[in-house]
């Protein structure tokens, strides 16, 4: 227990070091002024070690180094005596410094200059010393002489060969060679040991030889002792074989005794090891027996540290390189063999010179400062810590008021000028010492600016930016800020003051721009220097490159868009994959982008775009990726032919960096189109051998491209040829049937066999055909064409029909029987009883009378109906006469089917015929109607023209089809503001009308009409118009020409003109014409009728070949209607056909004898023109 004094001390001990920790230390500046200018006590920069063994053929060299202001000087101690440098002659110091040089040219004995040296450096502030330098010259002494007699050992029985190297300094390395310098093989039975001797387990026959040899190399000398040889002898029972020796068994099969375990180092079951902390920790177990034993390591207590444990000599060394405190313990060796294990337990100690915990360091304190001194080390045992100033024990100094000495730390109060001094530490017990110097240094120095005058600082905007203003001065100088020389001083908010003088401002902003000036002042005096600050807008990239993956050949462009303070110049550059880009015709830069043409694989990377200011700069960076084709396939290869297969191995090319996505195989053969390259198959990207089917008979080479994204490849080089054997056919003909070109006969066609499935030479194809249904012998014929002819059949008879390829290696397989008809001839019969029912504005239900199916004649297609309009019921309204068909598809007896898109208030006809696929029967008889009244067609135009500034004028024109007499018009108008309708109007007008004016009683109003036709049925199809929008409300006076007389005038007069002109030429042009007289019973001509050459009229319209647009289901839902084109009937007494079996030009109108002279045509009238001689 502390007593009271014990206690008083500890206070006192604690307010020191607070008030140490309150005061600030000086830390001087690497500034050459303040060096220079500053005065410094003496501090050891270099020394000799501790331990010094020289070589005893050199000079020997003492170093000691030192600095200090005013330059030290230096004095030196041997053996704690004064050492009169100058009475020796073999003794020099070097120049400013207290290196000793010892030289023996003249003569002396390195060893006369062996002991304890050192080295004291002085000024006029202090003195500081060097540790004891030990000087020990090396030695390496000779093997002493001896007589060794053979050492004669018993086979099976342990050995060692005792070393005893002679004492040197340092100590020698021990090794065993024999008289051929080979050194002696070492493993788990021979070892040495630690101490130099070799250790047998035991002794085999192998091991007699007469030249083991312990050597001893020394390190300094670099000579190697050798001891006179060993001559080993080994005893056994039986003669040695040397055949039977081998290494499993070394004793050849002879019997020798197997011994336990024992240990020939170290002896007994315990020892003891001490070892210093961070040195190396070695222990040894080597033990004799038979068979030789094992060594394994154990700790006590715990697991040994693996981290730091090597094994060494077959486990028998323990090897721990820098040994710490937790590494002491009770270490096991254990030795075991098939008869038994021992164990020795090695205690080791871990001891420890002393290593510092805080080493004390120079001081400088300016006056009346406080400070302190700290020397702790560490060291087992603990060492002590004695204090020496100028290398005086601190007690026998002269008492200084301001310090105090409390163990190991020195407490400095209110420090004066003149006490400055230098300071060792000395911490040592029985392993060692430490010593170390630092000196307290009391400077007084006036206030100094250490940076540049007046500098000029541009920054970021919004930056954090440090002024920085360097100052020094002992005592440490107070330091302020001021902006434009006015306020106090800056600190706090947006600015922080840091005690090496810099002046933080957080977020430099515009008006942070000025003057700034900081004050170093102390109670010696002031200094001062300034700093003008300029606040720039920051550097940086707006719009960035971008990666880009582009194909080769290409261009590419990469952005780089720079935003930046118009007062600083910037320099924009590229580089790629950080190295600078050279500019010229493919690579081209502007002020914001980087292109680069015709883009190629060198230019693949990473871009980089780099805009620099004189302050800030910014960086962006895009990667190229350059893709492209894949190159070819290489190294084609065929293996494991087949009849019908081959395999195919190619060698990928380059993919440019898109994976190639699939491989196309294509082939070429020489038999039927040589030189053509033909696709075989496609296989996936990542296979490269494929097994190719082939067909028989083709002398095949093969190519391969590989395709990417990008495109294909060129083609690989062509692979060996390879022929396949010729087979049968395996292919059937396709396309097979059989038709009748003429009603007597049955033409059989087919699809030939395409080149590679002709499978052999001499392709032939065998057909057969018979009447269906009978069981008739089949007819066949073979032919090399895709045709055979059946004549002399009757008029559409079914045929079964079937054909097989063939060629010299047999015949194919047969196909399946094709059901053929031989040829259609003209329908016999009409449909009968045609007539009509529910006749309404444009549909009409049409019935017959079905025909008899055997005059059809061929296959029923249709019933074909012609129909056509004769004229509307609207007074004074002509039409175009027009013929339309429609198909009906029935096989009831008694037929009906719906007639749609009919013109309402029109005059109609209509006939019927049957047809099969080739030709049409005979009409039926004619039949007349005509369609209700309906409503109108919208009106041909409408337009609204803005006739003055109130004033809409809207005309019109009648519909082109009113389907019924007009009654009226209906106009519906309404006011729009904008989608809404805000006001409705309705009127109403006689038939002839086709203008109104509508007066408008608010300019900006916006109308949109709806005109329609009015029949008795009912309103027809709306017109709609908006009137017209103007840009602005100013009226324009907008004036109608076609109402000016003048303009009416005109028009007239010409009119007159061209109406006499016409009169003249048609007097002259009738003059020399002849004219055809037609028939009074014809009918009157419509206007819109074409009249041919010859003075006749054709009621057909050019859209009488058109097909008839969609079909309808009859009414009866037996129907099936079909859309055909018009089919012409021609003229003729015996109804010929054209090539698809309709009549030509039947229906058209006959002409009269007189119109039609010199026409000696003998065709009979068609029925139409019947129909239009009952009008």
């Amino acid at each position: 227990m502390l007593g009271q004094g014990g206690h008083v001390a500890l206070a006192r001990l604690s307010l020191l070091l607070l008030l140490w920790r309150e005061a600030t230390l000086i830390e001087v500046p690497q500034d050459p002024k303040i060096q220079q200018d500053m005065k410094q006590p003496p501090t050891i920069i270099k020394q000799s070690g501790k331990d010094y063994i020289v070589d005893p053929r050199d000079n020997i060299i003492i170093e000691c180094e030192a600095k200090g202001n005013p330059v030290p000087t230096f004095s030196w101690r041997r053996n704690g005596k004064f050492y009169n440098i100058g009475k020796d002659p073999r003794v020099t110091m070097r120049k400013r410094s207290g290196t000793l040089e010892i030289g023996f040219r003249s003569g002396g004995r390195p060893v006369d200059y062996e002991g304890e040296y050192q080295c004291f450096a002085a000024n006029d502030f202090g003195m500081a010393m060097t540790n004891k330098i030990l000087l020990r010259v090396s030695k390496a002494p000779l093997w002493p002489k001896e007589v060794l007699e053979p050492v004669v050992v018993t086979e099976g029985s342990p050995l060692v060969l005792p070393c005893n190297p002679p004492p040197g300094l340092p100590p020698p390395f021990t090794f065993w060679m024999n008289s051929a310098m080979i050194p002696i093989p070492q493993d788990k039975r021979v070892s040495m040991g630690l101490n130099g001797d070799l250790y047998f387990s035991n002794v085999i026959g192998q091991d007699s030889h007469t030249d083991y040899s312990c050597n001893a190399r020394f390190p300094f000398t670099h000579t190697i002792q050798q001891k006179n040889p060993f001559t080993l002898k080994v005893q056994n029972k039986e003669p040695y074989n040397d055949t039977s020796y081998n290494a499993t068994d070394p004793y050849g099969g002879r019997k020798v005794v197997e011994t336990t375990p024992m240990f020939l180092t170290p002896s007994g079951t315990e020892s003891s090891k001490m070892v210093l902390r961070d040195e190396q920790l070695l222990l040894e177990c080597i033990a004799a027996g038979l068979p030789t034993p094992t060594i394994k390591w154990f700790k006590k207590g715990g697991d040994l540290p693996g981290h730091k444990v090597k094994f060494d000599k077959f486990n028998k060394t323990l090897k721990i390189v820098s040994v710490s405190e937790e590494d002491a313990g009770a270490y096991v060796c254990m030795a075991n063999n098939r008869l038994g294990s021992i164990r020795h337990t090695i205690y080791v100690e871990v001891k420890a010179a002393p290593y510092w915990l805080d080493k004390p360091t120079d001081l400088v304190l300016s006056p009346d400062e406080n400070g302190r001194l700290v020397c702790r080390a560490n060291g087992n045992p603990k060492p002590t810590i004695q204090w020496l100033i100028n290398g005086q024990p601190i007690e026998t100094s002269p008492p200084n008021p301001s310090t105090q000495v409390l163990g190991d730390t020195i407490i400095f109060r209110s420090v004066q000028m003149g006490s400055s001094a230098v300071y060792q530490c000395n911490a040592s017990n029985q392993h060692g010492y430490l010593l170390a110097n630092a000196f307290v240094s009391v400077l007084d120095m006036r206030p100094r600016m250490l940076g540049p005058k007046n500098q000029l600082i541009k920054v970021v905007e919004n930056n954090r930016t440090f002024l920085d203003c360097p100052f020094f001065g002992s005592p440490l100088p107070e330091l302020r800020w001021f902006k434009n020389g006015q306020g106090s001083g800056l600190d706090g908010g947006q600015y922080r003051v840091y005690i090496n003088g810099t002046l933080e401002i957080k977020k430099a902003r515009a008006e942070d721009e000025g003057t700034y000036t900081c004050v170093a002042s102390s109670i010696l005096g002031k200094a001062e220097n300034q700093v003008r600050l300029q606040v720039k807008e920051p550097t940086r990239i707006v719009r960035a490159p971008e990666h880009e993956s582009v194909t080769r050949g290409s261009t590419v462009s990469f952005s780089c868009k720079v935003k930046s303070d118009p007062s600083l110049p910037v320099t924009v550059t590229w580089t790629k994959d950080d190295k600078f880009l050279y500019f010229g015709w493919r690579l081209k830069k502007d002020d914001d982008s980087l292109t680069i043409n015709n883009v190629n694989e060198g230019d693949e990377g990473t871009y980089t775009c780099t805009v620099k200011s004189e302050i800030d700069q910014d960086s962006a960076s895009a990667r190229l990726t350059v893709l492209d084709r894949p190159d070819p396939p290489m190294d084609l290869e065929l293996s494991d032919p087949a009849a019908r297969s081959i395999r195919l191995t190619w060698i990928p090319g380059n993919e440019h960096r898109s994976p190639i996505r699939e491989f196309m195989v294509q082939f070429e053969e020489n038999r039927w189109e040589p030189g053509r390259w033909q696709n075989l198959s496609t296989y996936p990207g990542d296979l490269n051998s494929v097994i190719l089917q082939l067909a028989p008979f083709v002398n095949y080479q093969f190519r391969v491209i590989a395709i990417n994204s990008v495109g294909q490849s060129k083609p690989s080089n062509p692979s060996p040829r390879y022929k396949t054997s010729g087979a049968a056919p395996d292919a059937i003909p396709r396309g097979l049937r059989g038709w009748g070109s003429k009603n007597d006969n049955m033409e059989i066609t087919w699809e030939p066999l395409l080149d590679l499935e002709r499978n052999g030479p001499n392709l032939h194809y065998n057909v057969w055909w018979r009447l269906k249904d009978t069981e008739e012998e089949w007819s066949n014929v073979t032919t090399e064409g895709t045709k055979h002819v059946v004549h002399n059949t009757e008029t559409y008879v079914p045929y079964e029909i079937k054909i097989q390829a063939r060629n010299d290696f047999g015949p194919g397989p047969e196909s399946n029987v094709v059901n053929g008809y031989s040829g259609e001839d003209k329908p016999t019969d009409a449909p009968k009883d045609l007539r009509v029912s529910k006749v309404n504005s444009t549909e009409v239900n049409v019935h017959w009378k079905s025909v008899d199916p055997s005059s059809v004649l061929g296959e029923f297609k249709e019933y074909r109906l012609y129909y056509w309009r004769e004229s509307s019921l609207v007074p004074g309204l002509s039409v175009r006469m027009e013929n339309k068909t429609k198909g009906f598809y029935s096989t009831m007896p008694e037929p009906s089917a719906t007639l749609t898109d009919l013109v309402p208030y029109s005059k109609y006809k209509m006939v019927m015929v049957a047809a099969n696929n080739r030709f049409e029967g005979p009409p039926s008889n004619p039949v007349e109607f005509t369609t209700k009244e309906g409503v109108p067609d919208a009106p041909r135009f409408f337009r609204i023209n803005r006739r003055s500034f109130d004033t809409l004028y809207l005309e019109w024109d009648k519909p082109l089809e009113p389907n019924g007499n007009l009654i009226g018009y209906q106009l519906k108008y309404q006011t729009v503001n904008g989608s809404k309708v805000v006001q409705s109007h309705l009127q109403t007008f006689l038939p002839n009308a086709t203008h109104f004016t509508l007066r408008m009683p608010d300019r900006s109003v916006h109308y949109k009409f709806f005109l329609s036709a009015l029949t008795q049925v009912g309103t027809g199809e709306v017109y709609a118009e908006e009137s017209p929008h103007f840009a602005n409300e100013a009226y324009i006076d907008q004036v109608d020409i076609a109402t000016q007389g003048w303009f009416i005038g005109l028009m007239c007069a010409i009119a007159l003109i061209i109406l006499i002109l016409l009169i003249v030429c048609f007097i002259k042009r009738s003059r020399g014409g002849k004219y055809p007289v037609r028939d009074k019973k014809d009918l009157p001509l419509d206007p819109v009728d074409h009249k041919d050459q010859d003075g006749s009229f054709d009621y057909h319209s050019d859209e009488d070949n058109k097909p008839l647009q969609g079909s309808q289901t009859s009414l009866d839902g037996n129907v099936k209607e079909s859309d055909d084109s018009l089919v012409d009937y021609g003229e003729g007494g015996d109804g010929q056909f054209n090539e698809d079996g309709s009549f030509i030009g039947q229906y058209t109108v006959k002409k009269d004898k007189d119109e039609t002279e010199g026409n000696e045509s003998s065709e009979a009238t068609s029925p139409v023109n019947a129909i239009y001689s009952l009008a």
